[in-house]
């Protein structure tokens, strides 16, 4: 793919929804500020437990080693 159109494209999908969840504030139920909320708390909490589990197998690798 064209390395402009994919710079363009990666842009749309950056600010696009950017622009919806600003305006979606003043349409009542479409409040994506809330979802977005939601969705990075539990995206955290999987961060957190992978880089445990990361860790676990790392230093079961170290004992075995």
């Amino acid at each position: 793919m064209n390395k402009w159109l994919e710079l363009l494209l990666g842009l749309l999908f950056v600010i696009v929804p950017i622009i919806v969840a600003f305006y979606s504030q003043s349409w009542g139920a479409w409040n994506f500020w809330s979802a977005a909320g939601e969705f990075l708390k539990g995206g955290f909490f999987w961060m957190v437990i992978g880089i445990g589990a990361l860790f676990i197998l790392l230093g079961i690798s170290d004992i075995k080693g």
